[in-house]
């Protein structure tokens, strides 16, 4: 599987983009009975969107949206399901990880679902706030310090 995977830059308005909006939907909203297409995604065009492509099938994404000079909020991180756990997402966070080092980030934050904490904890990732409800299911603000 390693050599067919790459992992790289997706632009906004291309094919892939499109193709990184039904993953996003399938495995964030459709599973919460929601609807990507219902939010306002205007402002993802100027967000650094990360797809991790096996033979050229877009299989997992995440979205990096700069906060200011040093922090960079990581969000709308799914892999598609018949590809979790075979360290997929784990080698896309990683990669975010050096892109937003490479941007001049110090800190990386982001919103865990409930039952996503574990992933990021193992990746060095803390708890910094107490569990809140976002699109309608558990989650915990977490951080980790790149810089």
């Amino acid at each position: 599987m390693q050599d067919k995977l790459k992992i790289r830059q997706i632009k906004v308005d291309s094919k892939e983009y499109y193709e990184e909006l039904k993953l996003r939907d399938e495995v964030l909203r459709k599973p919460l009975k929601l609807s990507l297409f219902d939010e306002n995604l205007d402002s993802e065009k100027y967000d650094f969107h990360i797809g991790v492509f096996l033979n050229n099938l877009l299989v997992g994404v995440l979205i990096l949206t700069p906060l200011n000079n040093s922090e960079i909020k990581m969000r709308q991180v799914a892999i598609h399901e018949s590809f979790r756990g075979k360290g997929i997402g784990t080698k896309l966070v990683i990669y975010a990880e050096e892109y937003a080092k490479n941007l001049g980030c110090k800190i990386i934050i982001l919103n865990s679902r409930k039952t996503a904490v574990e992933f990021y904890e193992k990746l060095g990732y803390t708890k910094v706030s107490e569990e809140f409800i976002e699109v309608t299911i558990p989650h915990y603000k977490m951080q980790k310090m790149i810089g």
